[in-house]
């Protein structure tokens, strides 16, 4: 279980908080308790030398003392404390995204890495409206969906090397086949043109989920609006960067595949501004 320094520490290298620092400190506050407990529940199915069976059984613990009305672990007792209000399923279905990544290694199709998104990414967006007391309906929750599935995609597309370290590929099978991309070929030193070409594809199709999904932005006010544009503006600078890096996610140039902070804050606006679909070209 991570401690509450190393929380600090994957917090401040992240994405996750880029509204964190102008909200005030109750929405700060509950933001940090669900960071607290989202990443644990990455660590548990992660971090470590632990075997499947001894991580899905300590994800299983975890999701039961998620559902204890006295948790024992020190993220859930925060999140009991400060956000007492929000569901348990988006978490549950977190916990059941880490499980998955225990037994499924490999997607054959977009549908099927899409299938996987609603697990490991889409709960985060309601997660967020949930903690902003955003009333939803089903256009809403449908442009929150595309928003963090596009943000999976692109961090599965930026981390090619790190997924295949730990024997996972999220590149689908009929795309490396399509691109002919063997998966020989993501441990190389450098992506080969065809790995590029690849990565670009897949960056486009979360721009055009962005572009579906960017409306919930509009849908939004006050401090809702700021942290959900920031997600959206973070999409749009990674987007940008696995651009410039050229698709090579393996190369010297693989740290380029990474947005940074200030490019998030850059697009920032024009997020907050734009209305309708407006191209990643723009921002």
């Amino acid at each position: 279980m991570p401690d509450s320094a190393r929380l600090r520490r994957a917090e401040a290298a992240e994405n996750f908080p880029v509204a964190l620092r102008v909200l005030p400190t109750r929405h700060r506050r509950r933001l940090q308790a669900v960071y607290g407990v989202v990443r644990t529940i990455d660590d548990l199915g992660d971090e470590g030398e632990a075997d499947a069976a001894t991580r899905v059984a300590a994800l299983e613990a975890f999701r039961a003392d998620l559902h204890s009305p006295t948790p024992e672990a020190p993220v859930l007792r925060a999140l009991a404390r400060d956000a007492p209000d929000l569901p348990h399923e988006p978490f549950d279905r977190l916990i059941a995204a880490n499980v998955q990544d225990q037994r499924v290694a490999r997607y054959a199709t977009w549908a099927d890495l899409r299938g996987y998104c609603a697990l490991s990414a889409d709960p985060i967006g309601r997660i967020v409206l949930a903690l902003f007391a955003v009333p939803s309906d089903p256009a809403l929750l449908a442009a929150s969906d595309a928003v963090c599935t596009a943000l999976q995609v692109l961090e599965h597309c930026q981390d090619v090397r790190e997924d295949r370290e730990r024997g996972r590929v999220y590149l689908p099978a009929e795309d490396l086949a399509d691109f002919g991309v063997a998966e020989a070929d993501l441990d190389r030193p450098v992506a080969t043109a065809e790995l590029r070409a690849l990565v670009l594809h897949e960056t486009a199709r979360a721009e055009e989920l962005l572009a579906q999904g960017r409306a919930v932005v509009g849908r939004l006010r006050g401090w809702a609006r700021l942290a959900v544009a920031g997600y959206v503006a973070g999409g749009y600078a990674a987007a940008a960067a696995l651009r410039r890096a050229d698709g090579d996610v393996l190369g010297r140039s693989r740290t380029a595949a990474h947005s940074r902070r200030r490019d998030i804050l850059r697009r920032l606006p024009g997020v907050l501004l734009a209305r309708g679909r407006t191209s990643w070209s723009r921002l």
